[in-house]
């Protein structure tokens, strides 16, 4: 019986442990902050390639 009140321990101990829970939402929180950033570096990179070009096109 001991042996069944043990689990019943642990079990509810890794229930009620909520620190797994909160790396997934700061994984999660983290991979959107660098999809937002690959997103916007990307537009930005593509849009200013012509502005370098133009600059490169004036160059003597």
């Amino acid at each position: 019986m001991g042996k069944v009140m043990g689990f019943k321990t642990t079990l509810r101990r890794c229930l009620d442990d909520e620190r797994g829970a909160t790396a997934v939402e700061y994984a999660l929180l983290v991979a959107l902050i660098a999809s937002v950033i690959i997103g916007v570096v990307t537009t930005l990179g593509l849009g200013i390639i012509p502005g370098f070009q133009a600059v490169i096109d004036g160059l003597p």
